[in-house]
């Protein structure tokens, strides 16, 4: 339906039936209404908080990228599904609101930031900075491609981000744990326990017989959801990325040269100088002090005169580019090793610069660098092409043709896969060749046979798919999973055994049975695990005995699950210590930052929930499910 639509308003005739076409549907909602309107809501309106509209597609793109990314994290793709079982689709949405709700004080307390401080703030970011450690052009618009944005709507971005910042740093100025919950926290934290323990296995849980064919039948039956086998998708995707066509062997050195002789300036170590500065309210105090350095008078000993602490003074060793005032910098960098410039009128006032050592810029040479600098010339013309050649992949798609028949036809290559489930698997188990962070197994399942669909951003660049086949999940036959049935039961009746007998044991040892003699009845053999933390963890220990021994007190006895079914283990807590508090350490230093950030969330989030309240916030529910896919499953 979308390509024919797309095809019918390629010129203007059908351009102008489309238009009445649209008109006559508008009208009939207007007539016929919509839910959502009646409920306070625009068709296309997610939220509101405030005067500020949170729109369906805006969250949705948000909402798809942040899967994206979760997924590049993850080395494999992150489905729906299992965002909202990790409650992500709630946490954005609330992050999103917390952030309208903050743009509307910002702007209720006239608030602002100037430009200059805005590019200053992305200057010093050093996600975007080259190798030689200064801000890098390429990088930063690379970059902010790949998560969606243009240079205006990034720029707009931070300057929010920082708005809302001064919000949050007013709220936390001045708070600070006190000192009887910093002692509380750090005797929690530093609390140790030592534990005698043994392993029970498979060999604690006896000889276990195959099962006869009615227990295994009744097993399944029992188990049957767990082999049920899931649905499958066949699906064909094209990924255009400037990586997938850019040679960096097709660029000759002569440009690779061209770029290198433009940025060698700022390429490798800059130049630096140590260099100290005067300042005076005026040019006749400077030169005055001036005559009298040329008279004899160190420049130590005038600021020692004029009462200057040696941070007023001393810059240390810096680059040009890391002198705030332009005019400081251009003298600084104009004069000679040992010499007091003459006054320089600045910004901040008139000032006598005096230059110490005098560190030379390292530049790397065009030889080390010319591999990276070809890359990036061609990952820049391949942006074009990606350009170009994603309109004519649109224009093919708009004239009928499939995904993989677009492909063909411009040379790009087709990747088919033929049974693919949500977590990215097939029927074997084996992981599907899809590149990694491309969530196109997510999009799929939100998909359908013969749906014309949008492409994903990928890379700087585009992929495109379509579902070509569904295989429904079903229910698999016993024949079919026998091994693995019985595999299952046997673990069962293993897990089930471990159990009883480690419960058995408890009640035995009570307070006052003794550990490594019912060990020695059992075959396996006592140990101990000294200086136990919370959050610490022991090799060959798994996490859950750490924990249920933090549940268990002194000389008492507990028991947890191993790292697999056929592993139990039973211990008792043979000591606890809680050493004193040092305040003055490095360690509770970083717990007291550490609390200080957590009652500063927590007032910032409570401040957020008043002030969502106080201005109006309402959400869409049957937009959000449709936005976060769960609608789709109703």
């Amino acid at each position: 339906m979308l390509r024919g639509m797309r095809k019918a308003s390629s010129n203007w005739l059908g351009k102008t039936i489309m238009a009445i076409a649209m008109g006559a549907l508008i009208v009939s909602f207007g007539i016929w209404g919509i839910a959502d309107i009646f409920k306070g809501f625009g068709q296309s309106t997610l939220a509101t908080v405030g005067s500020t509209e949170i729109s369906t597609n805006e969250f949705r793109q948000l909402y798809t990228d942040r899967l994206q990314q979760l997924g590049r994290q993850f080395g494999r793709p992150l489905t729906q599904e299992q965002a909202r079982a990790f409650g992500f689709d709630r946490q954005l949405l609330e992050q999103t609101l917390a952030e309208a709700a903050l743009d509307e004080e910002a702007r209720r307390l006239g608030l602002g930031q100037s430009d200059a401080e805005t590019m200053r703030v992305i200057f010093s970011d050093p996600n975007f900075k080259g190798t030689n450690g200064q801000f890098d052009p390429q990088r930063f618009q690379y970059m902010i491609r790949q998560f969606g944005f243009t240079e205006a709507r990034y720029i707009a971005d931070q300057r929010r981000v920082s708005l809302r910042r001064q919000i949050a740093g007013t709220l936390s100025a001045g708070l600070e744990p006190s000192k009887t919950l910093l002692e509380a926290s750090s005797h929690f934290q530093n609390e140790q326990r030592t534990i005698e323990y043994v392993k029970l296995g498979a060999a604690q849980a006896g000889t276990i017989d195959p099962p006869s064919p009615e227990a295994l039948a009744g097993y399944f039956d029992d188990h049957k959801a767990q082999f049920r086998a899931p649905e499958y998708r066949k699906i064909v995707f094209v990924a255009l990325t400037p990586e997938e066509i850019g040679k960096w062997s097709d660029v000759s050195d002569d440009d690779a040269k061209k770029l290198y002789e433009q940025r060698k300036e700022h390429l490798g170590t800059p130049e630096k100088r140590e260099v100290s500065q005067i300042v005076f309210p005026n040019v006749d105090e400077a030169t005055a002090a001036r005559a009298r350095i040329t008279s004899g008078l160190s420049f130590d000993d005038l600021a020692k005169e004029r009462k200057l602490a040696p941070a007023d003074v001393d810059l240390g060793l810096v680059s040009k580019s890391g002198i705030l005032d332009p005019a400081f910098g251009d003298a600084a960098f104009s004069l000679p090793s040992g010499e007091v410039s003459q006054p320089v009128q600045g910004r901040f006032g008139v000032a006598l610069i005096k230059v110490g050592t005098i560190q030379p810029a390292d530049r790397p040479t065009y030889e080390s660098l010319a591999p990276q600098i070809k890359r990036e010339i061609a990952t820049g013309r391949a942006r074009d092409q990606v350009a170009s050649l994603r309109d004519k992949f649109e224009d093919e798609r708009g004239g009928g043709a499939s995904v993989a028949e677009a492909a063909q036809k411009l040379g790009l290559t087709a990747t088919t896969i033929e049974a693919v489930d949500r977590a990215g698997n097939q029927p074997n188990g084996q992981p599907a060749n899809i590149p990694q962070g491309l969530g196109v197994v997510a999009q799929a399942f939100n998909s359908d046979v013969g749906v014309d669909n949008e492409p994903i951003s990928y890379r700087g660049g585009y992929v495109w798919y379509d579902v070509l086949g569904i295989t429904p999940p079903r229910d698999r036959t016993l024949d079919e999973v026998k091994d693995q049935v019985e595999a299952r039961w046997r673990e069962d009746q293993i897990a089930s055994r471990l159990r009883a007998k480690a419960t058995e044991l408890v009640q035995k040892l009570g307070e006052t049975g003794k550990l490594a003699d019912e060990a020695a009845s059992l075959g396996v053999k006592a140990e101990t695990a000294a200086g136990l933390k919370r959050d610490g963890s022991v090799p060959g220990l798994p996490s859950s005995v750490v924990t249920a021994a933090f549940k268990t007190a002194k000389g008492s006895v507990g028991q947890a699950a191993g790292d697999s079914d056929s592993e139990w283990i039973v211990f008792r807590v043979t000591d606890i210590t809680v050493p004193p508090v040092d305040f003055a350490s490095d360690e509770t230093k970083k717990l007291k930052d550490s609390l200080q950030r957590t009652l500063s969330d927590e007032q910032l989030a409570a401040y957020v929930t008043k002030l969502e309240k106080d201005i109006g916030t309402k959400i869409n529910e049957e937009a959000f499910a449709q936005a976060t896919g769960a609608g789709s499953n109703n």
